[in-house]
């Protein structure tokens, strides 16, 4: 099933959680932060400008972008859990 968001709207996936610490200690699942950076699976064309012409999404398929804890709509595709996202709500893209 192919998702494409509308207007300025993002579909990220969370990166997953880191289970080992880089000293090699294996962490619970309880003790797990909730992961903040994420990748674009989907972006929408733009949102209008003032003067009607539409405005481009600054972000791309495959850009890893920071998240903010609470927000986002969860949708399930593919047995993947993904998140919607108004680009405003994401916080900065990483390089």
């Amino acid at each position: 099933m192919k998702f494409l968001p509308l207007f300025d709207r993002v579909l990220v996936e969370r990166s997953a959680a880191e289970t080992v610490t880089k000293g090699g200690i294996m962490l619970p699942e309880k003790s797990q932060g909730k992961v903040l950076q994420a990748t674009v699976v989907a972006v929408g064309s733009g949102s209008k400008g003032k003067g009607g012409e539409i405005q481009p999404v600054s972000v791309k398929v495959g850009d890893k972008v920071l998240l903010p804890e609470y927000g986002g709509t969860k949708v399930v595709l593919d047995d993947k859990v993904k998140i919607k996202n108004i680009l405003t709500s994401c916080i900065t893209s990483l390089c």
